[in-house]
């Protein structure tokens, strides 16, 4: 659990960190070194989700050996499966870090919904519905491991 204070917003007590793998965690299907050195400080302090219609078909292989909890969505309701994911582990507790408009509601609906700028792009709708905009997913993760840089950016 990740616990801390952000004056004007109040307390966050983080549990999950919910990703979306295609253009958040991986380009193209491929997780980089530097993401998944990350992913592994960060399962000591998180349950992380990823949440994914597989579109390159490599999500298994790209994450195997690793903490984590994948499960694969519809690719025709991944908006609403992502969101009925978040609801069914308690908004409250989530991290959500995605970047298409399919993580639209996750991301508005977690405590914290952090949206990522990366090779391939960033939906107008996530950022929209996000709280926090990060220039690249290794950025995102590092935020969430080191949370003075969420309150410096939230604070009131």
């Amino acid at each position: 659990m990740i616990k801390f204070n952000v004056p004007g917003l109040g307390e966050f007590f983080l549990k999950y960190a919910v990703f979306d793998m295609n253009g958040t965690l991986t380009t193209d299907g491929k997780l980089s070194d530097s993401t998944k050195k990350r992913l592994e400080l960060l399962a000591i302090k998180l349950k992380i989700i990823i949440l994914t219609a597989d579109t390159f078909g490599k999500a298994k292989e790209s994450f195997k050996n690793l903490n984590v909890e994948l499960h694969i969505i519809s690719e025709n309701y991944g908006t609403e499966s992502k969101a009925d994911f978040i609801k069914k582990l308690g908004e409250d507790f989530c991290v959500a870090v995605g970047n298409g408009n399919n993580d639209t509601l996750m991301l508005k609906n977690a405590k914290l919904g952090i949206a990522v700028s990366g090779e391939e792009g960033l939906s107008s709708k996530a950022c929209f519905n996000s709280d926090i905009i990060a220039k690249n997913i290794d950025s995102a993760i590092d935020m969430i491991l080191n949370e003075k840089r969420i309150i410096a950016t939230l604070r009131l």
